[in-house]
């Protein structure tokens, strides 16, 4: 190449018992939009954070507009120009829009900064409210807010780690516009996501990471999002196998006029929630986070205690004032979307993880005794069948990355073959192959006479694997439509405009 804006020559980074980054090479020219790809613990997230300044190489040379530099901190990466947006952000919900752009930037006369940040949002088509509160906007307005923070400080390289996850395609399509205007002006574009047909349309080059190392390099729009999925993990992809049959007539989820106050500060309250699933089908449930998805599952898994009003069945039992365990009895199993703390225990092994929930179920606890060698076969069982990356089943569960966390909490319901799985974001944070092995099981599930409700912002994952797909928007739900009758963009306007009926959804 022959102008780089950015170059990286032998990168090493190691941890204990760990190398995340093995002579890694990359170069990103002006006014390029680079993706880095690769499965989960293939070290993109180490890589970027040495570009970032959050953590140090202990080999290899960074170079900026080809001369030599330390990025000691983010303070020092920005002086250069790079900036970055996390996946998760950092936003003070209490605060509005102005003051959080304020706290990142030197002090200056706040007018003259909201005048800044709306010539800057009005610039890249990114509106904004300085005056709203952060905890009353949608995630792709706060992901706008972390946008045009970087921009006011003039970067030429903005690296972006998973933008599109809290998005409408809607959203979606506005950040690409964005993107594709901020590298017309020269500025570059380090790209990470595991969502391969958008690296597809966007992306001018791809850089792929496995197991530390760079392994390719490609154009994406000369590759397949399966070639791409197979170079990231280095074997075929197979599709999910799909499913024969329709759903049978028993019911195994009945929700009926459901109404919940949330407990949380800036919560969504549930309003007249109806939802039935039946077995042998999966109803997907689309959103966007905060609208009332964590609120359901608790309400669901009897975490947040009886509701303000309606009922839960679980089969043919009212489930309503049902504790947690209870309703786990009844075949019913849960995966929440927060992995430490709710699903799994931090500090405890993955051997007594595997007994927090299966203990009743699976008989590994009778009269107050506990069959461990039972427990540890289960365990066994989970690691093999789903994959999971760890140092055995006594390690500890926040020794795992997220994505094999979650691989292991799936299973870990999987195979205690319940009548009713209810998960929210199956494959948060984990990659193409995973993805494809998890929504693999729960078909398998389901064609075996489970009924599944799945609840996710992946609206790609919702519509391959959701017989019926509904929309939770600002506490209500729609009513669930056969996926063969919406579209994605239908479905993205619904996420983004509570007034949309779901009649207008299902004659889009």
């Amino acid at each position: 190449m022959s102008e780089t804006l950015l170059r990286l020559t032998g990168i090493r980074k190691t941890f204990p018992g760990c190398v995340a980054n093995d002579n890694i090479d990359l170069a990103i020219a002006p006014g390029e939009i680079h993706a880095l790809l690769g499965e989960n613990g293939a070290g993109k997230s180490t890589l970027v954070k040495m570009i970032y300044g959050v953590l140090r190489p202990d080999a290899g040379e960074i170079s900026w507009n080809d001369r030599g530099v330390s990025v000691d901190n983010p303070a020092s990466a920005r002086a250069l120009g790079i900036g970055m947006v996390f996946q998760h952000f950092s936003l003070f919900e209490s605060m509005t829009t102005l003051e959080n752009v304020a706290l990142a930037l030197p002090p200056q006369d706040l007018q003259t900064l909201r005048r800044r940040l709306n010539d800057t949002a009005e610039q890249y088509g990114l509106k904004l409210h300085p005056d709203r509160y952060v905890y009353d906007l949608s995630m792709g307005e706060r992901q706008r807010i972390e946008i045009v923070r970087c921009l006011l400080q003039d970067p030429k390289l903005l690296i972006l780690d998973e933008p599109t996850s809290v998005l409408t395609p809607q959203e979606t399509d506005i950040l690409f516009a964005t993107l594709r205007k901020l590298a017309s002006e020269g500025r570059s574009i380090l790209y990470i996501s595991h969502k391969l047909e958008e690296v597809r349309a966007l992306c001018d080059r791809a850089t792929i990471l496995r197991g530390g190392k760079r392994v390719d390099d490609c154009v994406p729009s000369q590759e397949t999002a399966q070639s791409l999925a197979e170079k990231m993990i280095g074997r075929r992809v197979e599709s999910a196998r799909g499913r024969s049959g329709q759903a049978a007539s028993e019911t195994r989820l009945s929700v009926n006029h459901l109404s919940v106050r949330s407990g949380e500060l800036h919560g969504t309250d549930l309003q007249e929630i109806n939802l039935t699933v039946k077995a042998g089908e999966i109803v997907g449930i689309a959103g966007i986070a905060g609208n009332g998805q964590t609120e359901l599952m608790s309400a669901l898994s009897g975490e947040t205690g009886a509701p303000q009003s309606g009922t839960i069945k679980i089969g043919s039992t009212d489930a309503t004032r049902m504790r947690p365990m209870d309703r786990r009895q009844l075949g019913a199993v849960f995966v929440p979307e927060e992995r430490i703390g709710q699903a799994a225990v931090s500090d405890l092994s993955l051997t007594q993880n595997s007994f927090l929930t299966s203990a009743k179920r699976m008989g590994f606890s009778t009269k107050g005794l506990i069959s461990w060698d039972a427990v540890s076969q289960f365990t066994d069982d989970i690691l093999k069948r789903f994959n999971v990356r760890a140092t055995g089943k006594d390690a500890l569960a926040k020794s795992l990355s997220g994505g094999n966390l979650q691989k292991f909490i799936v299973g870990r319901e999987i195979l205690q073959k319940p009548n009713l799985i209810v998960v929210s974001q199956p494959t948060w944070g984990v990659d193409a192959g995973a993805a494809a092995a998890i929504h693999d099981e729960i078909q398998a599930l389901v064609s075996a006479g489970a009924g599944a409700l799945v609840i996710s912002q992946d609206l790609d994952e919702i519509f391959a694997l959701s017989d019926r797909i509904a929309v939770i928007s600002r506490g209500t739900l729609s009513e669930p439509q056969p996926a063969h009758s919406v579209t994605t963009e239908a479905v993205g306007l619904l996420m983004g405009a509570s007034a949309l009926s779901a009649q207008q959804v299902s004659h889009a």
